[in-house]
This record gives C-alpha cells, structure tokens and sequence, in this order.
C-alpha cells in the first residue's frame, strides 16, 4: 500500500482528528459515515462486500454533487478513498482519476475550501502514477487561473512538465511501460490546450506548456507554428510575451539573424525598455543592412528613456562605443535626429551635477561610460562630464584621458574640436 493511501485510508480514531486531514485547517469535517456505510475493514472484508460498499459511496457523491451539498459530499468523498485497496487491479487504477475529478469539484465549490486545500490536495493526486500527473498538473493550473494566479499556474506547469521529463530519463523501464498510454493522454491534452489557445485570449502558462510538451515529443514544426500563431494572429490582444516565446523558441532552433531580427523589432514596439533590446542591438549591429545599424542607434537611445535602466552599465557601453562608430561612419544625421526629441530632458534626467557626484560614489564604471556619452552629446561644458573629468582617480586615470580625446574628436555639439 502507498504511503498516500495509507494517509487516506485512517481509522476512525485518526480521522475525528481534523489537524491530520488532507483538508485540514479549512473548518471541512470528513466523519466516518457509519450511518449510511457499514464500518469497513479491508483486511478482512469479503471482496463482494467491499465493492458494494465503495459503489455505493460513490453514489452517494454523485447524488450530493447534484443536489450541490458540498460538505455531505466531502463527508462521502472521505469513506470512497478506500477504492485504492480494491482488489480489483482495473477499478484501483482507475481510482485516482474518479477521485480527482469528484475531489477537485468538492473543493471548488465548498465554501470553507482554499486554494491552499485544492493545491495539497492536487499535488498529492499528482503523485498517484504517473497516467495521472499531466492531466492533472493541467487541470491544477485551470484551477489557479480561475482564482487569478496566473504566475502559480505557469510555474506549476512549467515545473511539473520539466519533472515528468526527468523522471521519464532515469527510469526507463518505468517509462517504456506506460509510454503508449502517456502518449494516448497527452495527445488528449494537447488537443484540449490547442482548442484553448486558439480562443483570442492571453494564454501565456497554456502556450508554454503545449510547446513544451510539442518539444517533448519532437514536433518542431507543430511548435513554432503555434507560437507563430500566439504572437501574429491579429484576433490575439497584443502581448509582448508572445513575441518573447517565439524569438527564444527561434533562437532555440539557431534560426536565421533577419528571422530573430524581425521578431524582436515588434517586441520593440510594444516594449522599448525590455532587457532583450541590447540583445536586438547587437543582431543590428552585425547587420549589412543600413537601416538595421540606424535602428541598432535608436534602439539604445529608446532603452535608455526609462528609468528602470538609468543604472545599466551595459546599455550606456553600447551607446558609448556606437555613438562613436556612428560618427565615425558619417552619420552625424543619425545621432542629431535621435537627440533633438531629448535635449530638454536628457540633460536632467542623465547628465546633472548630482547624478555625476552620485553614480562616481557608487559606480565608477558607469560614471566613465555615461561622461563618455553626455560629452559627446552636449559637448565639453556638460557638468557630469566636467565632473569625472576632473576626477584624481590612479585606476581611472587612463581611461578619464581617454574619454577626454574621445569628446574632443567626437562631440556633436562642436564636431571637429
């Protein structure tokens, strides 16, 4: 016997004991139910007995879910446990999932159940053979959702797909067995998740889930059209996520740059600040094409607009360095047109006395970068770049003097000084 039907299947002494309940803490009671169900001891009962007896329990499930009297059915639910003793092999396999499916609808709607209830009891289900695992890993994240948890119903699926995974590597006999039979339940699954998803919607814990599980089992094609799908379909509200499964699920396949290229430049335009635009400015920048390097400068500058990466040294080296190679390549035009729309605030928002006082106490590394930048785009006079230049700094002092050759050649305020 496992040890979760031994926790389900308590005498009566333990089971008056509320704190020992699967359900415990939720004020829901799961007495014995003498009254209708002659006391059972499935060590010694006569088998015909038993299946009477866990017939009729279930019965009685059925007929208090109709009539929507929840804690009768806990009550019920508690007394039909005992069916993973049965001595029948096809009923004690089938248990898990009648004992699921009657579980999860007890708990859904009882009034005094949790969602901390429906995930202990959900996990414990979960571990009941593995037919059952992806059914109800899926249905636990449904569940989730409902309540509006949508991070939990994607980590829940993410981590119990990535766990049968394993499982099915390390045990291979195990695997081999039930193969045909998982295969069977997953193309079910799949089927239902591809139904869902192509319901105009925000799927996100759904789509990774079923691409997951297409890559699984080595569905390439089916995948990437999925999230082709997920991210261009029009009828879809527009959902930077999207996007971001499909370019990684790209990358994933070392797809071509153009292909990574024109799937992070909608990305772009729904979010300018996420952190895989340095990324798409370095695909630009490796680009023949023009208008790519162009983009790869309007890119950096539109990162940079946000306050959540005023500190990000990575971004303003990137700017720093191309900045310069754009000048060098004569396109002054490039970098005038991305500052006229943020010479009235930049200067403020980037470049002031006590930003440069501030970020050389805290990071000296950034404060050389970004006095790189504020020379070249306001010129000699700009105080963050006086500030760092005057820095006395023995690590710092090579590449201060470099910063202030780089200025002098560059600046666009008086280009040729």
């Amino acid at each position: 016997m496992s040890d979760f039907s031994e926790e389900l299947i308590r005498s009566k002494t333990e089971d008056d004991k509320e704190e020992s309940c699967v359900f415990s803490g939720t004020g829901m009671s799961f007495p014995w139910l003498q009254k209708h169900i002659g006391t059972v001891e499935t060590g010694g009962k006569k088998e015909k007995d038993f299946a009477q007896t866990t017939s009729a329990c279930l019965g009685f499930i059925q007929e208090a879910l109709l009539k929507h009297q929840w804690q009768q059915a806990a009550d019920y639910m508690h007394s039909y446990f005992q069916i993973l003793e049965d001595s029948d092999s096809h009923k004690r396999q089938a248990a898990p999932e009648i004992i699921w499916k009657l579980g999860s609808e007890i708990l859904f709607y009882h009034p005094k159940s949790s969602v901390e209830t429906f995930n202990t009891f959900a996990d414990r289900m979960k571990n009941i053979g593995v037919m059952n695992y992806l059914k109800i890993s899926l249905q636990h994240a449904l569940y989730l959702l409902h309540h509006g948890m949508l991070e939990d119903a994607n980590r829940n699926l993410s981590f119990h797909l990535r766990t049968f995974s394993l499982w099915a590597d390390e045990d291979d006999y195990a695997y081999n067995t039930a193969s045909q039979n998982m295969f069977d339940h997953s193309w079910k699954t799949s089927v239902n998740l591809r139904a869902l998803i192509q319901t105009p919607g925000v799927w996100d814990p759904f789509v990774k889930s079923y691409v997951e599980m297409l890559e699984f089992y080595g569905d390439q094609d089916g995948a990437r059209e999925v999230l082709t799908n997920y991210a261009y379909d029009e009828k879809f509200p527009s959902n930077p996520n999207a996007h971001i499964y499909l370019y990684n699920f790209l990358k994933r396949e070392k797809a071509p740059r153009e292909k990574l290229i024109s799937v992070l430049k909608i990305l772009y335009q729904i979010v300018p600040s996420h952190k895989l635009m340095l990324e798409f400015h370095r695909l630009l920048r490796k680009s023949e094409k023009e208008d790519h390097h162009k983009l790869g400068l309007e890119v950096l500058f539109g990162v940079l607009d946000f306050a959540g990466c005023t500190k990000n040294i990575t971004a303003w080296k990137y700017l720093a360095k191309y900045l310069r190679q754009t000048l060098m390549g004569n396109h002054l035009a490039w970098v005038q047109e991305e500052w006229k729309t943020r010479k009235n605030w930049w200067p403020s928002f980037h470049f002031s006395s006590f930003w440069a006082k501030s970020d050389w106490k805290e990071d000296k590394a950034l404060a050389c970068e970004k006095a790189l930048v504020a020379g070249i785009l306001l010129g000699k006079g700009c105080r963050y770049f006086r500030f760092i230049s005057k820095q006395d700094d023995q690590v710092l002092r090579k590449k201060i003097k470099q910063i202030k050759k780089s200025v002098k050649k560059h600046s666009v305020v008086n280009p040729g000084l």
